[in-house]
C-alpha cells in the first residue's frame, strides 16, 4: 500500500487571522519550487478552492466531517496520492464545529487533522499583544493532545521588536515559529457579503498570487514547514457519487458558480457528461441533456441580466416540460417567479417554482442541513436522506409548492426552508454535499 501523503492543515483561533493569506502563499510557494501541491478545505466553502486552484494548478476538494463520512474523506485525500504534499485551508478556528456530530464529526479543522494524521500550521493575528500570544498558541496545542502542532506562524507584525517580544514568549511556552509576516493590507483579497469575490472575476490574480508566494517565502522558514509535513491516510478509492443524470446541463457562469468540486468529479467518475451553459449569456440548456443543474451564486448581481435572458427562460420552460431540472440556494431562487434586489426592484425569473424571495431585507440563513426528501430528486429517490450545507440573505416572501424534504438543522431542529417542487422542477436553499448514511 503506498504511503499517506505528507501533509499540513493551515488554521487559526477564528475568521479573519489570515487563514488564507497564508494557505495560498504557502501553496504557490511550494509550487515556485517545483513541487506538486494537491489543496484541500475544510468545511463547507464554495469560493477558497477556486483561488486553491489558481495557486496550484490542481483542483481543490472539500473535506467536510459532519456531511462526509471517513471513508469518503479518505477517497478525496485519495487525490492526493501523486502530489509531494497537501496543504488544507481550515475554516473559522481550529476547534470551531457543530454541537451535535454528523458522518464522522461536527466539521472542525481539528478533527480534519487527527483524521488525516496532518500537523496544524497555527496563524496568529498577534496585533495588540506581545508575549501574551504564547498564552493561545499554548492553549490550542495542548486542547487535544492527539493533535500535531507544527508551529505558528505570526501574522500582522508591527515591528522588529515587536516580532522579539512575541518570539520570546513563544520560545518559553515551547512553540516552534515558523513564520512572521509584517502588515500587508495591499495583499488582502477583496470582498463581498458571502466572502471573498470569485477567483474567476479577479483580472489580476496571478499577480495577486505571485504577490502571496514572494511574500510568504520571504517571511516563512519553507524548508520548516516542509519538513513538519506529515500524514496518516493512505491513498484510498473514491466513494461513489450518484449522478443526477447521464447527460448534465450545468448552468455555470458568474451568476451560477457554487458547485463542489467533488460532486462534478464524482458525477464524471460515474460516467456521466457534464455540459456547460450561461444563463447570463442567454443560452439555454444543452437540448440533448437529461437533467438540468443550476448551482448557487449570486443571481442577486445580476437579476437585471437574468430577467432579460428570455431565450434561457424560454429554453428552460421547454426543456422543464419534459425533463428535471434542479437548482440549489441561487439556482432555486432563479427557477422561482420573482427576486427582489436589494434596491427593493422586482426581478422577473423563470417562473417554474412558485418561489419569491427578496434582498431588500437581508436575513442571514447559515448552517448545516440535513434533508430527508419528500418527492423525487435528480439522482435521489424519496425517502433519502442527504447532508448540505446552507449560506445566503435572502428572505422568502412566497412558496406554495409541494415541500420537498423536511430539512433539519445540525442540531436536529426542523427548520421552514423545506425546498420546494412542481412537475419535473425541484430547488432547495441547501447545496448537497453527500448522501447520509
Amino acid at each position: 500500500m503506498s504511503a499517506a501523503t505528507p501533509g499540513l492543515i493551515v488554521a487559526a483561533p477564528a475568521s479573519g487571522t489570515g487563514k488564507t493569506t497564508v494557505a495560498l502563499g504557502l501553496m504557490a510557494a511550494f509550487r515556485g519550487q517545483g513541487l506538486a501541491v494537491q489543496p484541500f478545505k475544510n468545511g463547507p466553502d464554495y469560493i477558497d478552492p477556486g483561488f486553491h486552484a489558481a495557486a496550484t494548478g490542481r483542483q481543490s476538494f472539500n473535506l467536510d466531517s459532519w456531511a462526509m463520512s471517513a471513508p469518503r474523506i479518505a477517497g478525496l485525500v485519495g487525490d492526493a496520492a501523486d502530489a509531494d504534499l497537501a496543504i488544507a485551508e481550515g475554516s473559522m478556528g481550529l476547534f470551531d464545529g457543530v454541537a451535535l456530530p454528523g458522518e464522522a464529526g461536527t466539521g472542525s479543522g481539528a478533527e480534519l487533522a487527527v483524521l488525516t494524521g496532518w500537523p496544524v500550521l497555527l496563524v496568529l493575528d498577534v496585533s495588540g499583544q506581545a508575549q501574551s500570544a504564547a498564552a493561545t498558541a499554548l492553549g490550542f496545542a495542548r486542547l487535544r493532545p492527539d493533535l500535531q502542532l507544527a508551529g505558528v506562524v505570526l501574522n500582522r507584525v508591527a515591528s522588529g521588536r515587536h516580532e522579539a517580544l512575541v518570539r520570546d514568549g513563544m520560545a518559553q511556552a515551547g512553540i516552534t515559529v515558523l513564520g512572521a509576516l509584517p502588515r500587508r493590507p495591499d495583499l488582502e483579497l477583496p470582498e463581498r457579503h458571502l466572502g471573498l469575490v470569485q477567483a474567476e472575476e479577479q483580472s489580476d490574480l496571478t499577480a495577486r498570487i505571485d504577490a502571496l508566494a514572494e511574500f510568504i517565502a520571504a517571511h516563512c522558514d519553507l524548508a520548516a514547514i516542509r519538513a513538519a509535513a506529515s500524514g496518516i491516510l493512505p491513498p484510498a478509492a473514491p466513494l461513489p457519487v450518484t449522478p443526477p443524470g447521464q447527460r448534465i446541463a450545468l448552468a455555470r457562469d458568474a451568476a451560477f458558480s457554487f458547485v463542489y468540486p467533488h460532486l462534478l468529479a464524482g458525477w464524471r467518475a460515474a460516467g456521466a457528461e457534464v455540459v456547460t451553459f450561461s444563463p447570463l449569456a442567454d443560452q439555454g440548456p444543452d437540448a440533448a441533456a437529461d437533467v438540468c443543474w443550476l448551482p448557487g451564486g449570486y443571481p442577486e448581481l445580476h437579476a437585471g441580466r437574468l430577467a432579460a435572458a428570455g431565450n434561457f427562460r424560454r429554453a428552460l420552460a421547454d426543456f422543464a416540460a419534459t425533463r428535471t431540472v434542479h437548482g440549489e440556494c441561487g439556482g432555486y431562487m432563479v427557477l422561482g417567479q420573482g427576486l427582489v434586489a436589494a434596491d427593493g426592484t422586482r426581478h422577473r425569473m423563470a417562473g417554474l417554482l412558485g418561489l419569491e424571495t427578496s434582498f431588500a431585507k437581508r436575513r442571514m440563513n447559515l448552517g448545516y442541513r440535513l434533508a430527508e426528501l419528500r418527492g423525487p430528486m435528480p439522482g435521489h429517490p424519496p425517502g433519502m436522506r442527504l447532508r448540505g450545507h446552507e449560506f445566503h440573505y435572502a428572505t422568502t416572501t412566497a412558496q406554495p409548492d409541494a415541500a420537498l424534504a423536511l430539512v433539519r438543522d445540525a442540531t436536529g431542529v426542523e427548520l421552514p426552508g423545506t425546498g420546494s417542487r412542481r412537475g419535473n422542477v425541484t430547488g432547495t436553499f441547501f447545496h448537497l454535499i453527500a448522501a447520509a448514511s
